[in-house]
């Protein structure tokens, strides 16, 4: 807790964010336990404000940020809002290419934080606005400052650092099984990879889509999709698909049986987990929502659902 002394900035109430647990949907088990990490808590509202921090931080410890410079990456969404808020907090300008069926929720708080938006094909999802960033700069590589998250390490090792960390200190070292979802992979790698090295019996599970042509905001379909430097396949003990139905059906029951209001990778995040606790006798699992649903309201499968 900080005093009335501490000099508290918006971006250091970044992380430490509550470990949450599931009472309603869960398996009602004294023997497994189903914990969240509530990332909607983060000032930016979404997991990726730890890695848009580590990124720009690393960046400006080695001297390719300075104030009036320009921040270029893709996004989907997410980390261009922990940019937009880090940029708008730091003085730096801001290029984001995004996929232009994004919700207009997260465009409009895009544009509130002042970013410059350059919207790709939604047809290619991420893998187009990567391609269009990568465009961007080669063009002109003195202009801009290319963050890069699908392949900058500061990307998993804030969650080394920070995610990893957390969990096992809220958990009492208890923590048995890990379940995250594949986008930048940032998460899941660098939270594995600390937990593994501290503890060496936890089992890792990684989500993704089950098609290509999915809906779960956030997440990569690995098979078909532009693969992340970062990211580390020999890591997850277990990697399982999650369909865009399933992942939309417990979104809306966290927020009509637990109070909590999350985006679609939540869901497919809670159905992971509950598949996971239907097949062990006694465990604690700890998964990750990375994100609130407030950003997403206007999707279709929030209608006409009782």
């Amino acid at each position: 807790m900080h005093s009335a002394l501490d000099p508290v900035t918006l971006l250091s109430t970044i992380g430490n964010t509550p470990l949450l647990p599931l009472r309603r949907i869960a398996p009602r088990s004294s023997r497994v336990e189903i914990y969240a990490k509530a990332e909607f808590q983060n000032p930016g509202g979404s997991v990726k404000d730890r890695a848009a921090q580590a990124i720009v931080h690393e960046a400006e410890r080695r001297g390719l940020l300075r104030e009036g410079s320009t921040i270029l990456d893709a996004t989907s969404g997410n980390t261009g809002i922990a940019y937009a808020m880090i940029a708008a907090a730091r003085g730096y300008r801001l290029l984001l290419c995004v996929p232009q069926n994004v919700t207009p929720e997260r465009l409009r708080m895009l544009k509130a934080y002042g970013a410059e938006v350059v919207l790709t094909s939604g047809m290619e999802g991420t893998d187009g606005a990567i391609a269009e960033a990568r465009r961007l700069h080669a063009l002109d590589p003195e202009r801009y400052f290319y963050a890069d998250q699908y392949n900058n390490d500061a990307n998993w090792l804030a969650h080394y650092a920070t995610t990893g960390p957390e969990i096992l200190a809220q958990t009492e070292g208890r923590v048995t099984h890990f379940v995250a979802g594949l986008g930048t992979s940032g998460t899941f790698v660098g939270t594995g990879r600390f937990l593994r090295e501290h503890r060496p019996g936890v089992r890792l599970v990684s989500i993704q889509p089950d098609s290509p042509l999915h809906g779960i905001e956030g997440l990569k379909h690995m098979p078909t999709a532009i693969v992340p430097g970062i990211y580390d396949a020999a890591l997850a003990d277990e990697n399982v698909t999650i369909s865009t139905e399933q992942a939309q059906t417990f979104t809306r029951r966290l927020a009509k049986e637990e109070g909590m209001l999350v985006g679609v990778s939540s869901g497919a995040a809670l159905a992971a987990s509950l598949d996971l606790a239907t097949r062990l006798d006694d465990g604690i699992i700890v998964t990750v929502f990375p994100d609130s649903g407030a950003r997403y309201l206007t999707e279709r499968f929030w209608e006409g659902w009782e």
